[in-house]
């Protein structure tokens, strides 16, 4: 990225009148890798040197030029139905199938079926074949909504202290890098009392269709959660409703990093969706204080009356960047003043950042048949290159794991779902590559966006990650898993934590040089949060949610469109998308609940 630069014409064609909604991006298909099996000799798959340098294949965007991703386009997939759902339970039921051989009418019977909310497996294709799943997709969520299958859903047991929620979305009362939500956090560690009850509650907004509702914060003050066309904060000590930021239209994305004094960003709509069902470009980005609820700026970029699309926002050190299929734009954090935009004249856009304790830009350049994919470490204050590096060949889609140190994860060869993760170190040369090996290892990348990836976590040493789950020795029946940490200077697996019994656990986030992990719960247990010691990879109990809450907890596994954050001893579970079906008439949703021990 360079020096500011002249707007770029966003040129997007309108919906077409009459066409039923589109189900809103930012949270594309959260895709599994290829089946299990052995990788190809010398290929990505595998831990290898790093390959000779070339000129890298390249699949993003999705769309030909001069369609615009974002909310309209055919991308983002329902979620899936929550525990409780017929033919679904909890991990740990007995005669369960495993994960990833539920079948779904939606799909074809061919090949391996997938996990819930996954799109189809598949190799070969490249962009072309993603396109389809993609458009596949969004078929599915127009049959689904339209014909009554019902989303995910909470339970209505173990309820809260405090519930929250009407149809204004939220009112009347009540990096480290990882994978879930974000924010500033609090104080972390162990809480005093490790059995934890569910606290507080926030219901679902009254919705008229499929609706993203992403952004999760919390500070030792407040706790915000992203609604129907707001944002609302709710005081941590007793969960009632404190502010609501009221936005122009809905929220697109909310930013996964919030700054050290409790300052987070929105990208959302141009206006409220219409009585014909037309959505409105994601272009306005605005930064409030999340203790009090205070816009600070809102800011968009035009050229004319035309206002640049954008499909996601960061936040990273005194800096707010925005990408998407037309480029790149940032302001500075505390005024607002632009840094940079979309530059016309060049071949090269920034198509998304990933921030926190830094920036960087994955940026594409060349012609939409033959690009080039660079990620690049940014001077925030400049948008100018640090370093780059120079995606090898084969790779189609590139997504930020961690800015500090750098980690991100690639598809490579036209398969479904992140192949690899590759960390680069500060002059911009590969430290190592890692592979997800087929599907071993779950960390999950969207689709398209640069700054979602989730069930991987990341210190200065080692890169944390899942295994796909496989039968219990310790039980007659169940599933279990583990997680295994790698060593990001070599790419090896250094050693592993197991869940144990018929559990299963994902990495969270890094907390006080401890590695967090979420604990789903079975058909007789709750979850728990366990901290892990990233030398012993030793566990201990942090939480243990209740039993009397594991339906409504069961709503939010990892793999769904769903934000975890542990902050302060509590554990705060968000939804990112949601219907306005319900999985069934007597259960309610929840956007939010949260865990603690007090």
């Amino acid at each position: 990225m360079g020096a500011p630069q002249p707007a770029q014409p966003a040129g997007q064609p309108p919906q077409p009148p009459g066409q039923p909604p589109q189900a809103p991006p930012g949270q594309p298909p959260q895709a599994p890798a290829a089946p299990s099996g052995p990788p190809p000799a010398g290929g990505f798959g595998a831990p290898v040197p790093p390959p000779p340098g070339g000129q890298p294949g390249y699949g993003y965007p999705q769309q030909p030029p001069g369609a615009q991703p974002g909310y309209g386009y055919p991308q983002q997939p329902p979620a899936q139905p929550g525990y409780g759902y017929p033919g679904q339970q909890p991990y740990g039921y007995p005669g369960q199938q495993p994960y990833g051989q539920q079948q779904y009418a939606m799909y074809p019977p061919t090949g391996p079926m997938p996990a819930p909310g996954m799109p189809p497996q598949g190799g070969g294709g490249g962009g072309r074949q993603r396109m389809m799943i993609i458009i596949a997709a969004a078929v599915a969520v127009l049959l689904i909504v339209g014909g009554g299958i019902f989303l995910a859903a909470g339970g209505d047991e173990g309820k809260g202290k405090d519930e929250a929620g009407s149809s204004s979305g939220g009112t009347g009362g009540d990096d480290g890098s990882g994978s879930g939500g974000s924010g500033t956090g609090g104080a972390g560690g162990k809480p005093a009392k490790t059995d934890a009850e569910l606290l507080f509650s926030v219901a679902k907004p009254k919705l008229t269709d499929v609706t993203k509702v992403d952004g999760l914060w919390v500070t030792d003050k407040v706790f915000a959660k992203g609604s129907l066309n707001s944002v609302v904060g709710y005081n941590t000590s007793d969960g009632k409703e404190k502010w609501t930021l009221e936005l122009a239209g809905q929220i697109c994305w909310g930013s996964k990093h919030a700054s050290e004094d409790g300052r987070a960003a929105v990208l959302f709509q141009d206006g409220k969706i219409g009585g014909d069902g037309r959505v409105q470009p994601c272009s306005r980005v605005a930064v409030f204080d999340i203790d009090t609820g205070k816009k600070l700026w809102e800011k968009q970029i035009s050229l004319g009356d035309e206002n640049i699309r954008f499909s996601e926002v960061t936040v990273g050190p005194d800096v707010v960047a925005v990408g998407g299929l037309y480029g790149g734009a940032a302001w500075k954090l505390g005024s607002g003043k632009e840094l940079w935009r979309p530059d016309q004249t060049s071949d090269c856009k920034d198509v998304g950042y990933g921030g926190g304790t830094g920036l960087v830009a994955v940026r594409k350049c060349g012609s939409y048949d033959a690009p080039k994919i660079e990620v690049q470490k940014l001077d925030p204050s400049s948008g100018k290159p640090r370093f780059s590096y120079e995606v090898p060949e084969g790779i189609d889609y590139v997504h930020v794991i961690s800015t500090d140190p750098l980690v991100i994860g690639v598809d490579a060869g036209g398969a479904v779902g992140t192949s690899d993760v590759i960390a680069i170190d500060d002059k911009g040369k590969m430290r190592s590559r890692i592979s997800t090996e087929n599907g071993k290892y779950t960390v999950r990348c969207s689709a398209v966006e640069v700054e979602d990836c989730k069930m991987a976590a990341v210190d200065e040493d080692s890169l944390y990650m899942g295994t796909e789950e496989h039968e219990s020795q310790e039980e007659d029946y169940g599933r279990t898993n583990e997680i295994v940490a790698f060593n990001l200077d070599t790419g090896k697996a250094r050693g592993k934590a197991e869940a144990g019994g018929r559990r299963v656990m994902t990495p969270l986030q890094m907390e006080d040089g401890m590695l967090l992990a979420y604990m789903e719960p079975t058909y007789d247990q709750g979850g728990q949060v366990m901290a892990i010691d990233p030398k012993t990879l030793k566990s201990t109990v942090y939480l243990k949610n209740p039993k009397d809450s594991i339906e409504t907890e069961s709503g939010y596994r990892p793999s769904l469109n769903v934000r975890l954050l542990y902050a302060g001893g509590r554990l705060y579970m968000g939804q990112t998308l949601m219907s306005e079906r319900s999985s069934s008439l007597d259960r309610k949703e929840y956007l939010l609940v949260v865990f603690g021990g007090e």
